[in-house]
């Protein structure tokens, strides 16, 4: 079958971890493809020397000019809706969409059955959800894959030569903002707080991007019961028919909900008399963390599973298999009784109150790059469970102040720096405040790139300079 992309002249947005793949892909498929990129430095180079050699051209230096003769703009994450590149697209009357939407149209040109994807998106805890999920399916036999937003590409996928019953994906609001056809098996958003709005300019407008995940699903619409603006998006949702509304809850489950009952999690929602059954899937104690946060992904990513047919005990055996990723509430050491958790993947307010909510006393790490965020909701709910705090970053008198209006007893440390080297001041600064059974936790609630190159970098500098304190005192999981 000849590709719908051949011989069409399509422009790809932005070089990277999905711009690269979208513009190798299209190229193979008989595309004329053309990379803008706004950057042009070292690291860029190197990728265009590549996609070069396979015929692709790449302009560096340039993203607003809309190459000429363009009949398909093809967007990666990064770049805004209102990007000079758009507009020009947008008066030559050339449609914008993204790489998500191009492998989702590309599914229909394979010869062989298209594997139904179970999407997930929200604020945060999608990667979390998202491996979880694809941790499940296998104990289920499945072949699956975690790919989208986690950093897999979806063409790879796709275009590969290996078949697939089910996808776990993961989708950001980028993503299914330039995604119109998207139609999931079905999807969850686990949360919603206010997040990239420089971005998508409201919070109204970020709300309708997450929400595009559950348009024409086909089986379930996962929503979390403590966020009612997920469940609301699941009413404005044009569905399938016969799609159902599925909850998940902290609390005990209703019917149609999954929950907890007695630290085991459990199904009322796909059971066969959902009034009076109930099924169990797992226990808290099967899980790598036993914090909130990560109970709701778990009964999300249970959810999602059993929407698909997944058995009760692959669910267990599952959850009991996956392992987080690194810096998401990771224990690095325990030193003179102190405990040192990296989570450094909490880049917002919201994600940080999720991670403060799960230990006591804490001696809070936190400051970076707001990205327009406000601090005192978080600190207001977090304040009962300070000992100290220690502010490094750019913007770290956002949080200061707050500090000051809402927990004027909580000690501060002010680190006016943001060299790399500030991170082991900080955890020299925290040990100074820290009593034995206190938890020094890095949760930023704040990007990274002021100090790091990324929330990984910024982990592994705080669990490096944990280390350093006194390796023959330190207890490591």
């Amino acid at each position: 079958m000849t590709s719908q992309y051949a011989g069409r002249r399509v422009t790809v947005a932005g070089l990277g971890v999905s711009g690269v793949p979208a513009a190798r892909a299209l190229r193979g498929l008989g595309a004329l493809v053309t990379v803008v990129n706004g950057s042009d430095g070292e690291r860029q180079r190197a990728e265009a020397a590549e996609l070069e050699a396979l015929g692709i051209t790449v302009r560096l230096g340039d993203g607003a000019t809309l190459p000429e003769g363009t009949e398909l703009v093809v967007t990666t994450p990064g770049w805004k809706p209102t990007s000079p590149l758009f507009e020009a697209a947008a008066r030559a009357g050339v449609p914008v969409v993204g790489d998500v939407e191009v492998a989702w149209r590309l599914r229909a040109e394979q010869d062989r059955p298209a594997a139904p994807w179970l999407a997930v998106t929200g604020t945060n805890g999608k990667t979390t959800t998202v491996r979880m999920l694809a941790a499940i399916l296998e104990a289920a036999g499945l072949r699956t894959a975690a790919v989208g937003n986690i950093g897999v590409s979806l063409f790879d996928v796709i275009l590969g030569e290996r078949e697939y019953d089910v996808l776990a994906v993961e989708l950001s609001s980028y993503q299914l903002h330039w995604a119109p056809s998207l139609r999931a098996h079905s999807a969850t958003v686990l949360n919603l707080a206010p997040d990239h709005l420089d971005w998508h300019g409201s919070m109204e407008a970020y709300a309708a991007d997450k929400g595009r995940v559950y348009e024409g699903n086909q089986v379930a619409c996962v929503y979390n019961v403590a966020d009612p603006a997920t469940e609301e998006l699941v009413r404005a949702a044009d569905v399938a028919e016969g799609c159902r509304a599925i909850g998940f809850t902290l609390g005990t489950p209703g019917p149609s909900q999954l929950g907890l009952v007695d630290d085991i999690l459990v199904d009322r929602a796909f059971v066969a008399d959902r009034q009076r059954q109930a099924q169990e899937l797992a226990e808290v104690s099967d899980l790598a963390s036993p914090a909130p946060h990560n109970i709701a992904n778990a009964l999300a990513a249970a959810a999602l599973a059993r929407a698909y047919g997944v058995p009760p005990a692959a669910v267990r055996d599952g959850l009991r298999a996956f392992r987080p990723e690194s810096h998401r509430i990771e224990h690095v050491a325990t030193v003179d009784g102190v405990d040192f958790v990296d989570d450094s993947k909490a880049t917002n307010t919201h994600a940080a109150q999720a991670s403060l909510a799960a230990y006591e006393p804490v001696v809070w790490i936190a400051g970076g790059l707001a990205k327009g965020a406000t601090f005192d909701e978080l600190v207001s709910a977090s304040a009962s469970r300070l000992r100290g705090a220690v502010l490094i970053g750019a913007d770290r008198a956002l949080i200061r102040d707050a500090l000051a209006r809402h927990a004027p007893q909580v000690p501060v440390v002010d680190l006016d720096r943001t060299d790399t080297g500030a991170m082991s001041a900080a955890v020299q600064a925290a040990v100074g405040l820290a009593e034995p059974g206190d938890t020094v936790l890095l949760a930023p609630a704040c990007a990274s790139m002021d100090m790091f190159t990324n929330y990984n970098k910024r982990g592994e500098a705080f669990a490096d300079a944990v280390r350093a304190l006194a390796p023959g005192r330190a207890a490591h999981e």
